[in-house]
């Protein structure tokens, strides 16, 4: 990417969303900040247009509202973005059963909706322009969904689903598609599904400065999949060369001997 470059970064007031706005600005990046949060958006916005100097816009819309996202799509769309980051997401106060529909809606649209359709919008610009990248942050649940409450783990899933197609298909178009597969990252997400991060033991969680700076080394290599606190890439690459082995045998005109009776 050029130092001219623009991008766009979702559920950027706090947290992680924040830190990639302050680390892709100091790499010379304009940006496009979204979220709902108006007041932090602005504060951040003035911030960083303080410290770096880069030109710095704000879209505080509620991305898990249709006309939230078509007004994001709409920026997308002009052009001259080359870098959208799909942070925004959410989890539940706790799972599926203690939930209401609305409550399951909502992070649906948040965590799987919004995303998709700007992958979308970011896809259709990027090959218009001939050049572009996607950073989606799905999560180490998607690999261990045992672990934690199904349907956040499951929207996490779709997001390395989705990023693994895009990358595959968008890759020789040139377009960079990264996951990112952070473990539990000291962010406000916790307190809002209702745990204190006071719970976790020592060494559990992960700053979200040291986080993002290992997701953009993963950036600058080209990984497909960036997993920061994994510490053996060969525990990785196993599950994958094994995934991939399986895919000669995942559609047969016979059914398979072990299920003949």
């Amino acid at each position: 990417m050029s130092s001219q470059s623009v991008a766009l970064v979702t559920g950027a007031s706090t947290g992680i969303g924040a830190v990639y706005a302050d680390r892709l600005a100091r790499r010379g990046y304009g940006l496009v900040l979204v979220a709902r949060d108006a007041q932090r958006l602005g504060s951040l916005a003035d911030a960083l247009r303080a410290e770096t100097g880069v030109p710095v816009e704000i879209i505080p819309v509620d991305l898990t509202l249709p006309e939230g996202l078509a007004v994001v799509e709409a920026r997308i769309d002009q052009g001259d973005i080359g870098l959208v980051v799909n942070n925004a997401g959410m989890s539940l106060k706790g799972g599926m059963l203690e939930n209401e529909p609305a409550a399951l809606e909502r992070i649906i649209a948040l965590n799987v909706t919004a995303p998709t359709r700007l992958c979308a919008a970011a896809a259709r610009a990027f090959l218009r322009r001939g050049e572009g990248a996607i950073i989606n942050l799905s999560s180490v649940l998607a690999l261990a969904p045992e672990m934690f409450e199904g349907v956040y783990s499951g929207t996490k899933a779709y997001l390395l689903n989705l990023s693994q197609a895009l990358a595959a298909q968008l890759g020789p178009r040139g377009i960079y598609v990264q996951a990112v597969l952070p473990g539990a990252t000291r962010t406000e997400l916790w307190e809002k599904a209702g745990r204190s991060m006071d719970e976790f033991p020592p060494g559990f969680l992960m700053e979200a400065g040291a986080m993002v700076d290992a997701a953009l080394v993963g950036f600058d290599r080209r990984e497909t999949v960036t997993i920061p606190p994994l510490p053996d890439e060969a525990q990785y690459l196993a599950l994958q060369q094994a995934r991939l082995a399986m895919a000669p045998n995942l559609s047969r005109s016979e059914v398979a001997a072990r299920y003949l009776r």
